[in-house]
């Protein structure tokens, strides 16, 4: 059946155009149900016997929701008590439009087989679909075609079940209007919450209920924030200028403090100061916010006061202390920044949060304050009934609203992870905070997987360069089992080298647009956490067929250049292969062979030649400007049967750690020239920014205050000036001041070509760069072997690879992820640092002060590649005359001075008063401060040189 709408439409050149809609309806649309024999085609979905008790159905029942209770009681909805929903088209189109996080989050749902979700095509039923209506809004069609659909699932079931009262369909809406008018209709239509009070056998699910709008009304006697301005006066002051749109980042350290980062154009990009808790105005970290500057003689300068909140429900109707304070410590600085205050919300950021429940001193009170495991997330009030069930428990909370009156935003309830402190639930907390996809390969996924037993095919064979019998072989971590790539050396006949970088070709499994291709488009990159892998593709691919192991034939695409013995490159080819390597090498292994002089087998004497030709290799790119960095990597030694970490030191680095660094980053240098030159516009590539040159004042002043001069006009200029900085009688000096230049420096970053015209990376002084040899563990580099597959006619291309606008959001996408694996990474580092600190009790150290605070100064320890805090203002404790000078910097407690790089020694204990918040503690020994310092202890104890960006 087809209905048509025919209208007439005006040109922009003035003429007029005819336009035919049309909209094919049907009468064959299964209804889903197992009680329907006359429109059944396949095993129902909608099972009579899978309903949960209800004190207001007390038949067997089927639920529709609206499109606000999908978007606003989706925690409700994923419970696994909750089933039988039929989701209509209507109110999938309008979830789809209006929230992509609640959008697949239901589509998952409908894929879950024991839900018995099921989706109902009303816009294409014959007997659902309804014409809008002169005047009607769209919203109000939708709503009357949500009622129309439940009324037509009523009458069709009903009429197909035997005893009529035995089966209900349940419209669930949370609009007064739209209810009364399904009542006045005669369906049976309840509000959510109405009908999750009613869930008998279940009363723990009221706590999942989102607040709605009535609820949230509380009139309190005091307004503790302005006003947010409405959407239209914001997109008026954006526009006129008055308004600043950015994004809101809040401060770890220092909850009364923000910026807003406010995107510019190239270098235009700028940050806005936000101090106290009426100027930061109920944003949440990450929102996009409306900021107004202040006038200049109010701008102040960022607080060097830690200042943590320190969990306690503040008194909401009482001036904040801490605010008063941390304020006229900024104000009175002279290095102020552009200030202004938050006016509006243009875009929340809201996600369920982990962390703990604050239970209530108030006897027999529901309500609770949640305190998030992220110190930038404020408190969450959430009314819950199961608070003696939750306390010591790591749970989930989502916020629902930010009322004017409250200092803490409204919130719910939405699963509980397990015990604090527990190692399995610590690390689902840290996946779950980091936005790791770390969820099981669907089905969908692994069937795109190959058939085993996998060999290679003569057809194989017949596309690829036979390289099997090549000397190869792979140098890694010990216990690495993802081996990405390999490597060969051997001299030629006319005595020059021949160098092959062999990479294995995952793109040869994952083809473009299938589902485990955009599942590994999706998780962007493979996380690393301390006795833990995430990976990026199935185990079949990342350990087996794709790993490049010893003794095996692997597919690979090649990187093979031509070089003479000063290392200089005459001829670089690229080809498909077939490799067979004939060792798989940790560095420890590999610097043996090549230190042992009675070896001289081919893959030793391969390595020799490798080795020789990335010593020189390394001297020229130091010569051109490339930065050595330095910063502290730690490898924990596991118990075999508890996988607690036992023993803690820091990587040594090798010659043939360096050896493999050069070659994999001239082979990305490579075929970064190579795919720009045959796509100009499409070609995916990393760039590092030279950072701006006030990132370098901390280096610079620290460097100043021994006496030592750093230039930072170019990268050049640095690395120049890092070469010859060093102090008499410090022998560790050099190492500190590199470890700092790498806190001064900017991300490298993902971006597509046609899009930028900055293409340097700042830090390996590289005209061009990309990422093609890891494509095991980056979704970049599969890209990067598509293009440079297309360029040398190995494969065929698709629309999305040349499309720049999609290269550029999947950029997005990859940065984020690899920015949020690094941090991943780094909370691993520290919760197993916790763990190996714990039965260790307090311990002595000596260590180096990295950066000094206003009431504090932090310490870097060596031996553990760890930081800490020593606070000189702890609560409880008479706080020592402090005198801080932003221009050392240096901090004066009593009659000492503590500058940056200052040798000290302090007590490391682990701090586990706060279950949520463990923390490495430090307090000092040495210099003895009265007041201060504390008794060393008699016991003697036991977390990155930076890999290049490889």
């Amino acid at each position: 059946m087809l209905k048509s709408k025919t209208f007439v439409k005006k040109t922009r050149s003035g003429g007029v155009m005819k336009v035919v809609r049309e909209h094919y309806l049907r009468d064959d649309i299964w209804c889903g149900s197992e009680v329907c024999s006359e429109c059944k085609q396949e095993s129902p979905k909608l099972q009579r016997d899978a309903c949960v008790e209800s004190n207001l159905c007390a038949f067997t029942h089927y639920l529709i929701p609206d499109t606000n209770v999908v978007l606003h009681q989706i925690d409700v909805l994923e419970d696994p008590v909750i089933r039988n929903v039929i989701i209509l088209q209507t109110v999938l189109q309008e979830v789809r439009h209006r929230s992509a996080p609640v959008y697949k989050r239901l589509k998952d749902m409908i894929h879950e087989e024991e839900k018995h979700f099921y989706t109902f095509t009303n816009e294409h039923h014959r007997d659902t679909f309804i014409e809008r209506e002169p005047g009607e809004s769209s919203n109000d069609r939708n709503d009357r075609a949500i009622r129309e659909a439940a009324r037509w699932y009523s009458r069709h079931l009903k009429a197909r079940e035997e005893d009529a009262e035995g089966l209900r369909v349940v419209l669930l809406t949370n609009d007064q209007g739209n209810k009364q008018k399904a009542a006045e209709s005669g369906l049976l239509v309840y509000k959510c919450e109405e009908y999750i009070k009613s869930l008998i056998a279940n009363p723990e699910l009221v706590d999942r209920l989102a607040l709605t709008n009535d609820e949230k009304n509380e009139v309190t006697s005091k307004v503790l924030f302005p006003e947010h301005l409405p959407l239209s006066r914001i997109q008026t002051g954006i526009k006129s200028g008055s308004f600043l749109q950015g994004t809101f980042r809040a401060s770890r350290d220092n909850y009364l403090e923000a910026t807003v980062f406010v995107q510019g154009e190239g270098e235009d990009s700028t940050e806005v100061l936000i101090q106290g808790l009426q100027n930061l105005n109920r944003a949440v970290y990450q929102d996009v916010v409306a900021v107004q500057l202040l006038p200049r003689d109010q701008w102040v300068a960022p607080s060097s006061v830690v200042l943590q909140d320190d969990g306690g429900a503040k008194d909401e109707n009482t001036e904040e202390d801490d605010e008063e304070k941390a304020l006229k410590i900024s104000a009175a600085e002279a290095a102020r920044k552009p200030t202004g205050r938050i006016v509006g919300i243009i875009k929340r950021n809201w996600r369920p949060f982990c962390g703990m429940l604050n239970i209530s001193q108030i006897k027999e009170s529901t309500r609770h304050l949640f305190t998030p495991a992220d110190r930038r997330i404020p408190r969450i009030r959430i009314e819950t009934r199961q608070a003696s069930t939750l306390a010591g428990q790591r749970i989930m909370v989502a916020i629902d609203g930010w009322p004017k009156d409250s200092r803490y935003p409204n919130g719910h309830f939405v699963r509980s992870l397990g015990q604090a402190g527990d190692k399995d639930t610590e690390q689902e907390v840290l996946l779950l905070e980091h936005d790791v996809p770390h969820q099981a390969f669907s089905q969908a996924v692994l069937s795109f997987l190959p058939k085993m037993p996998w060999a290679i095919t003569p057809e194989d064979m017949a596309q690829r360069e036979d390289l099997r019998p090549l000397s190869v072989c792979s140098v890694d971590p010990p216990g690495c089992t993802d081996i990405d790539d390999a490597l060969h050396c051997k001299e030629l006949d006319n005595g020059n080298l021949e160098v092959g970088v062999h990479i294995a070709d995952v793109s040869h499994f994952i083809r473009p647009g299938n589902a485990m291709d955009k599942e590994a488009a999706n998780r962007g990159t493979t996380v690393y956490l301390c006795g833990k892998r995430i990976d990026m593709v199935p185990e079949l691919l990342s350990s087996n067929l794709c790993s490049l192991r010893s003794n095996v034939e692997r597919l690979a695409f090649s990187c093979i250049w031509e070089m003479n013995h000063k290392a200089e490159i005459l001829k670089t080819r690229f080809t498909k292969s077939i490799i067979n390597s004939k060792a798989s090498l940790t560095y420890a292994e590999a610097q043996m062979r090549i230190d042992d002089s009675t070896k001289n087998d081919d893959i030793t004497q391969s390595l020799r030649g490798l080795n020789k030709l990335a010593k020189i290799l390394k001297k020229q790119r130091i010569q051109k400007g490339a930065l050595t960095l330095s910063s502290l990597e730690v490898r924990f030694h596991m118990d075999s049967e508890t996988h607690d970490p036992i023993d803690l030191q820091t990587k040594e680095l090798m010659e043939t750690n360096s050896m493999v660094e050069e070659f994999m980053l001239l082979a990305n240098i490579s075929v970064a020239k190579k795919i720009y030159d045959e796509f100009s516009d499409c070609a995916l590539l990393r760039k590092h920014p030279a950072p701006p040159p006030s990132n370098y004042d901390i280096l610079i002043k620290a460097a100043k205050s021994k006496d030592v001069a750093i230039h930072t006009d170019s990268a050049k200029a640095l690395a120049d000036s890092l070469d010859v900085a060093k102090v008499d009688g410090f022998a560790y000096f050099n190492t500190l001041l590199r470890i700092l230049a790498t806190r001064c420096m900017m991300q490298a970053v993902y971006f597509c070509s046609g899009m930028d015209s900055d293409f340097h990376h700042y830090g390996l002084a590289s005209p061009i760069y990309t990422h093609f040899t890891s494509p095991i563990r980056r979704y970049s580099d599969i890209i990067v072997h598509r293009l440079l597959a297309v360029a040398i006619a190995a494969d065929s291309t698709y629309p999305d690879l040349m499309d720049k606008h999609k290269q550029s959001a999947l950029c997005n996408n990859l940065n984020y992820r690899h920015k949020m694996a690094q941090y991943a990474q780094r909370a691993s580092v520290a919760f197993h640092t916790q763990l190996f600190f714990r039965s260790r009790g307090i311990l002595n150290e000596e260590g180096f002060i990295l950066f000094v605070r206003k009431n504090a100064i932090i310490v870097l320890i060596p031996k553990f590649g760890m930081e800490g805090t020593v606070f000189f203002d702890t609560k409880g404790k008479t706080v020592p005359n402090l005198m801080f000078n932003e221009e050392g910097p240096t901090l004066k407690v009593e009659e000492h001075t503590f500058c940056i790089f200052d040798k000290v020694k302090v007590t490391i204990t682990l701090d586990d008063s706060n279950i949520q918040h463990q923390k490495i503690r430090m307090s000092l020994i040495e210099p003895v401060i009265p007041g201060v310092s504390v008794p060393a202890p008699d016991a003697e104890p036991q977390a990155k040189k930076p890999k290049l960006d490889r």
